[in-house]
């Protein structure tokens, strides 16, 4: 297990430095953050070479990246254009995202089983038949979409809880949010529990298991269940970056003040400094949870360590 947890950890190493790579040569590529910092105005030649020195935009493409990656391994996210430490950005906005991301993730798990185990026990009846085209209706309605029509009804018409969320954003004010962000993930976990634990049913070893005598719920618990949670749980565990990613929609929605509205403020000013910065910690969140659930998957299926 030693050796499979360090193959996986230096894996993680291309991935992570590829992404931030990208993700440097995208950003600034799409146009001069000097000039997106003017917004079109005049400045005058002495104000722009001190910006560009500042943010070492005077210097070539791999020498910024390598300063860029230098800052980033002393864990120096570097300065927004107003002058703060996008550390202090990120320290402020991420614990706000990661609550509402797991708070997500928790929902989507715990009915997404439940529904999904149920549902594939019952494949063919009215609770499958169900649960499936309620699922399918998610899926096909986009996440802004649904997050107005639950702010909507939830919060304006029936007064349950407030439409949006205040600059303090405690766990209660998170729930409406993170509903709706783990809304879309939650229907394809069940999907995916449900054609698992079908698919098990039907297997060789689960008649083995009953014709030696065990009780259908021993049966399920032991031997269903358990082989149709790993591709759940690579799918959960996968699903926690794009959680992240997908919070951006979700608190512009419900005025969340989290990781997602940082970046999306940033991007509509263009601060550079900023977005390549909080992308590069989500990249970072991304190979890492990535990372955890290759290791579950180990634990789960011990011959995947060997091959």
């Amino acid at each position: 297990m030693l050796m499979y947890t360090l193959r996986r950890f230096l894996h993680m190493l291309p991935v992570f430095f590829g992404a931030t790579l990208l993700v440097y040569f995208l950003v600034f590529a799409t146009g001069d953050p000097i000039a997106a910092l003017s917004g079109g105005k005049p400045m005058s030649e002495a104000v722009e070479a001190n910006l560009r020195a500042q943010y070492n935009l005077d210097q070539p493409f791999w020498v910024q990246y390598g300063l860029y990656l230098k800052n980033l391994l002393t864990l120096d996210l570097g300065q927004t254009f107003s002058g703060q430490a996008v550390n202090d950005v990120v320290a402020r906005a991420m614990p706000v995202t990661a609550r509402l991301a797991v708070m997500a993730l928790a929902i989507e798990a715990v009915f997404g089983i439940i529904f999904g185990v149920f549902a594939g026990l019952r494949k063919g009846k009215l609770f499958d038949s169900t649960v499936l085209v309620l699922s399918l209706v998610v899926i096909s309605v986009p996440t802004f979409v649904l997050g107005f029509v639950l702010q909507y009804v939830v919060g304006v018409e029936l007064r349950w809880t407030t439409p949006t969320v205040g600059s303090e954003a405690g766990w209660s004010d998170l729930i409406l949010p993170a509903i709706v962000l783990g809304l879309v993930s939650l229907a394809y976990v069940i999907r995916l529990s449900r054609t698992q634990v079908a698919e098990n049913l039907s297997a060789d070893y689960v008649r083995t298991a009953t014709a030696k005598g065990l009780s259908r719920p021993r049966v399920i618990i032991v031997h269903v269940l358990r082989n149709s949670m790993i591709p759940v749980v690579t799918f959960l565990g996968a699903d926690l970056g794009m959680l992240m990613g997908g919070a951006i929609v979700t608190e512009g929605v419900f005025n969340v003040p989290g990781i997602g509205s940082v970046l999306l403020d940033a991007i509509k000013i263009g601060e550079t400094p900023t977005v390549v910065a909080v992308v590069s910690v989500m990249v970072l969140i991304f190979v890492v949870a990535n990372l955890i659930v290759d290791l579950l998957y180990a634990l789960l299926d011990p011959r995947i360590r060997y091959a």
